[in-house]
């Protein structure tokens, strides 16, 4: 396939994207991806093969295992595209939440065992978080941003409070919070028009002020890591700007766990930047199909399954 790098980003899937078996063809087909899966487990001093390939089901599903597993098949697949297209460089990379440290593989901010022991803390502490500070989730359709900002204000009471934790793409919000806010919220949601409204079957907030004291580890973890100024742009989830130095990923992942994704944005900035090609790195579609909500004038490609590459190479 021709691609020009100069209108390409890379995007990276997060969490919601994992199902048992991702990955496994990857890993029988290409070396690189088996010595990928091979050093995964080696970091981790865990099977995250076993756990990606056999399930089950709810201990892939368990955000310990889910975050580092989905980073592991990202980088798996990014190191397959690499080999076909040594000097490829896009534009932009960026991933949606966990994704964004997969993009800081690519983008060479972070060498990879360093990016999983990161993710594999980060899962962790929001796992805790969800046992000290449960809450919850809700997807709400139909409605455009401002209106959902104006009914968590609504929502909120004392200290349950909600508030926008993903802007995925026009017309699909996801709120996070204390549960008694979420069910006000829900309540209001629907007297306001909202096409649909799903709780969705989490006890993490994530991306909420109840992720706080999972951030302020989380942030200790980043000083920790060995990050370098990237060699090509990340569009960062708090901002939906690039990252262009090291100080600025800090900044980002610090702020990370208690702030909206705001992919609508990310989205709209590389499109507005030039970028016509978006090529998801990783598990499923999730993104392709968020893109292809926010502009249909762009061309999704997937990569994380064998079939996915031949096709690209043809």
């Amino acid at each position: 396939m021709e691609l020009n790098a100069s209108k390409t980003a890379l995007i990276f899937p997060g969490q919601g994207s994992q199902v048992v078996g991702m990955g496994q063809d990857l890993a029988s087909a290409y070396p690189i991806a088996r010595a990928t899966y091979v050093h995964a487990n080696m970091v981790l001093d865990a099977p995250i093969s076993d756990i990606s390939w056999d399930g089950p089901e709810d201990l892939l599903n368990d955000t310990y295992n889910t975050q580092p597993a989905l980073l592991v098949h990202s980088v798996a697949a990014l190191k397959i595209f690499k080999e076909m297209m040594p000097d490829f460089r896009p534009k932009y990379v960026a991933g949606h939440s966990l994704g964004e440290l997969s993009a800081l593989v690519a983008a060479g901010a972070l060498d990879f065992p360093e990016a999983l022991s990161l993710t594999r803390r980060r899962g962790e502490l929001m796992k805790l978080a969800g046992k000290e500070k449960p809450g919850g989730m809700v997807a709400i359709l139909g409605l455009d941003t401002t209106v959902v900002e104006s009914i968590c204000e609504k929502a909120n009471v004392g200290d349950e409070r909600v508030q926008i934790a993903n802007d995925n793409c026009p017309g699909q919000i996801v709120v996070s919070g204390a549960g008694g806010a979420l069910r006000r919220l829900i309540d209001i949601a629907n007297a306001a028009g909202a096409r649909k409204v799903v709780p969705l079957m989490v006890s993490i907030a994530a991306h909420s002020y109840l992720m706080a004291h999972a951030q302020e580890a989380f942030n200790e973890a980043v000083d920790g890591a060995k990050l370098r100024d990237p060699m090509i742009p990340i569009i960062g989830n708090v901002t939906a700007k690039p990252l262009k130095y090291t100080r600025d990923i800090e900044e980002d992942l610090k702020a990370q766990l208690t702030s909206r994704v705001r992919w609508t944005e990310s989205v709209e900035y590389m499109i507005s930047q030039g970028v016509d090609t978006f090529i998801e790195v990783g598990t499923g579609d999730v993104l392709s199909m968020l893109i292809k909500r926010i502009s249909r004038d762009t061309t999704r490609i997937t990569l994380g399954t064998v079939e996915d590459f031949i096709q690209f190479s043809n």
